[in-house]
């Protein structure tokens, strides 16, 4: 069939069904109205030429104004807030935590959180503690904790918060429990909710006990974050994550049970019907769950009704229950990936698998490839313009997933239904998911490590995102477009798989490269193949990549130089994907190496345990202690030596400064540690200064600068809202004959040539 013949099917079976076209008008303008009238503009006009003419014009139109109207209502009642935002007001006051506290990037603990107590009681905020705050125990959902704090406006960070209802931040300098929880409907539901959780988990090793409980309920708070970032690089991220998935096996389940008890089909869906509603807030009532009750329930009412059920109107009708609900939901990218995936599997799947079994491929197999494959495809754009990374090993990685999903999810369900009763009961019920669960954790772990698991593709904001899917649209309908696209994935294929396997080289002499991991640090030192590698930037970055691309295969030794996310939240997985042979560890702040320090973060946690796993050495950083990797000779400067753990106000104070030397190459690796503690020391001349604490206002920077002399300064630094660096900063390095900062220049670069010359090298990012 030819463009225009499918284009035309298309426009007549839209037409043929006017109660999803007017749905979808409502669903139009609940999205539309948030924008602007152009956007409503657009979308009336497409709406129109949908409808053709008529009557169905006008039920359009009627239905494009009630969304806009719906919208608009219910923004302005989430805007409304009797809470007054002081932000040099100490306040003290109670909350009711609504979800577990989750850590940053930075170290800073937060959760959505409702006041308890006066002006703008009932209302929710954003509860956020820094890594100095004082957070007693560790509260569950539901809990109620005293909090004495500043409450802020949200910022362009916080604007998840504010989607979900937030109205503040609530900036906490300390947190106790005060040991009430919440009651009636909601605090029953939190009871059950931590019976579930404790059961399901129960008699499983603590990582395979993390994943059933994000599997099966969704919590994945207690995940490591290398397990995190391996099923986020291998494109499994979603089954973590409650979504449709979740409600359909647990429907299945139900059916299958109550049938076998002999229950009618009307009691069955009822109970069925009961289940998802409970569901969806245990699973943490997020836009995917939402998404997927909502469908789910009008399923199983259209089976009662004794109708066909229509999965199009189901998705619609879903769409508009959560955007009336809360039209800020649009925004959230779970709500846009859940619907991609949904709308792209109802559109695609059915033909692609008609076409794998006509090439004979097995029908379950071809159901499986076809769901997997449309869901890529609908959710690659968005992917792309909100991360800027797609998974290349996500199909095979997700249909080699597929055999177990269900078991775990019946397993973790059956255990969570009778640990209601007794965990000790359901520890061996639970016991029984060790294998399809270690079984998963494999695939992920395997599948990340594969050449080319994640490329780098973004897009250039909402036009290319339109773009994608008009190409995506083109290739459905066009064959010529197909054999182009197909063609040109070959081509570059033949020109990039080469370099990507065979890997870069090490450098054949001396190359520091300060890695553009963005508001962090990451400073590779190489010589030959000789490497040591001084943090690790904040969880998110490219770090392995980076290292990947410096032909950094293994370390002589990793220094993790002190307790503060965008310093050592990837050390752990750089400890699980490369082999290490020392760790030089500042997270003690001077203590013992295994007792955690009285600031240490999540990053620094999970690397001790990595290193415990891998076998790694450690030692701690203390003045005197000297690296020494071939020609490469890294001594400590800084920390002095101590016995116990030091509390520091700023753990910047304590943070490793480190002399590198290699022939008659020196360089000062200052970390965050600025002149108040470097000027102290007894420093050499180098050639090479990493601007502490990426570029921050230093007093003594100058008189630094006058002692050192380098010829070369580098500012490790990405975007970020503290005005780093600074123009004082920038001002004072302007004695320095090159200066580069990796925000503008990307990754950079110092070599030496033969005569002993530095070069510098950036690579724009």
């Amino acid at each position: 069939m030819a463009p225009r013949d499918r284009l035309a099917a298309v426009l007549r079976a839209v037409r043929a069904h006017p109660r999803h076209l007017v749905l979808g008008a409502v669903v139009a303008g609940l999205l539309a109205a948030p924008l602007g009238p152009l956007a409503v503009a657009v979308a009336l006009g497409g709406l129109v030429l949908l409808a053709g003419r008529g009557v169905l014009v006008a039920a359009v139109v009627l239905g494009l104004c009630a969304g806009c109207l719906i919208a608009d209502l219910r923004m302005a009642a989430l805007a409304e807030t009797a809470l007054r935002v002081h932000p040099q007001r100490v306040v003290e006051t109670r909350a009711t935590l609504l979800e577990a506290p989750g850590t940053r990037v930075s170290g800073t603990r937060a959760a959505m959180a409702e006041l308890a107590e006066g002006r703008g009681a009932g209302e929710r905020v954003l509860l956020r503690a820094p890594p100095y705050a004082r957070w007693e125990g560790a509260p569950r959902i539901g809990a109620e904790v005293a909090v004495r704090g500043r409450i802020h406006p949200l910022g362009d960070r916080e604007a998840h918060a504010g989607r979900r209802g937030a109205q503040a931040v609530l900036q906490a300098d300390a947190a106790r429990p005060t040991g009430r929880v919440r009651g009636g409907l909601a605090g029953g539901l939190d009871r059950v909710r931590e019976r579930a959780e404790a059961a399901v988990s129960r008699g499983l090793p603590p990582e395979l006990g993390a994943l059933a409980r994000g599997m099966v309920l969704g919590q994945d708070d207690a995940l490591s974050d290398e397990l995190q970032e391996d099923f986020r690089a291998s494109g499994l991220a979603h089954l973590v994550a409650a979504s449709g998935t979740n409600v359909l096996l647990l429907c299945a389940l139900v059916l299958g049970l109550s049938s076998l008890v002999g229950l009618p089909l009307r009691a069955r869906l009822a109970l069925c019907i009961a289940l998802v509603a409970a569901y969806v807030p245990l699973a943490g009532a997020g836009p995917s769950i939402q998404r997927a009750g909502v469908m789910g329930v009008a399923a199983l009412v259209a089976a009662l009704a004794g109708r066909p059920s229509s999965r199009w109107y189901a998705v619609l009708l879903a769409a508009a229950l959560t955007l009336a609900w809360n039209p800020r939901s649009a925004g959230d990218v779970g709500w846009q990936l859940s619907f991609a995936a949904v709308l792209a599997m109802l559109a695609l799947a059915r033909p692609l698998r008609e076409r794998l079994v006509a090439r004979r491929v097995p029908p379950a197999l071809a159901e499986a490839l076809a769901l997997t494959l449309a869901a890529t495809l609908g959710t690659a754009p968005l992917l792309a313009l909100h991360f800027e990374r797609f998974s290349l090993v996500s199909l095979p990685a997700n249909l080699l997933a597929v055999p177990v999903v269900a078991p775990v999810m019946w397993i973790g369900t059956l255990a969570a239904v009778v640990g209601q009763g007794s965990a000790t009961l359901a520890a061996p019920l639970a016991a029984l998911a060790v294998w399809p669960l270690g079984f998963l954790a494999q695939v992920g772990e395997t599948a990340a490590g594969l050449p080319l698991a994640e490329v780098q593709l973004g897009l250039p904001g909402p036009v290319g995102l339109a773009l994608a899917y008009a190409l995506l649209a083109a290739l459905v309908l066009s064959s010529v477009v197909r054999r182009t696209a197909l063609a040109v994935a070959l081509v570059a294929a033949a020109v990039v798989l080469p370099d990507a396997l065979t890997g870069a080289q090490p450098p054949a002499g001396l190359r520091i490269s300060f890695l553009d991991v963005g508001q962090g640090d990451a400073t590779l030192v190489q010589y030959g193949r000789h490497a040591i590698l001084v943090d690790t930037g904040p969880r998110g970055a490219p770090l392995l990549e980076e290292l990947r691309a410096a032909g950094a295969r293994r370390l002589d030794a990793l220094v993790v130089t002190h307790p503060a996310a965008d310093h050592d939240a990837g050390a752990a997985a750089v400890l699980r994907e490369l082999p290490v042979d020392l760790l030089v560890d500042g997270g003690a702040l001077g203590g013992p190496l295994d007792v955690p320090g009285p600031l240490a973060t999540p990053g620094l946690r999970a690397a001790a345990g990595a290193a415990r796993v891998e076998r790694v050495r450690r030692l701690p950083a203390r003045a005197g202690t000297v690296v020494r990797a071939g020609p490469l000779e890294a001594r400590v400067l800084w920390p002095p030596p101590s016995e116990d753990p030091v509390l520091v106000d700023d753990p910047n104070d304590r943070a490793v400064v480190l002399h590198v030397r290699a022939g008659t190459f020196d360089a000062l690796l200052t970390a965050d540690a600025e002149s108040d503690v470097t000027l102290q020391l007894d420093l050499p001349e180098v050639e090479l200064l990493k601007v502490a604490h990426h570029g921050s206002d230093d007093a003594g920077l100058p008189l630094l600068l006058d002692r050192l002399d380098p010829d070369v300064a580098v500012i490790p630094v990405g975007r970020n809202r503290y005005g780093h660096p600074t123009p004082a900063t920038l001002a004072a390095l302007r004695e320095v004959p090159t200066v580069r900062r990796t925000d503008r220049h990307g990754t950079v670069r110092i070599t030496t040539d033969p005569a002993g010359r530095l070069l510098v090298e950036e690579a724009r990012p």
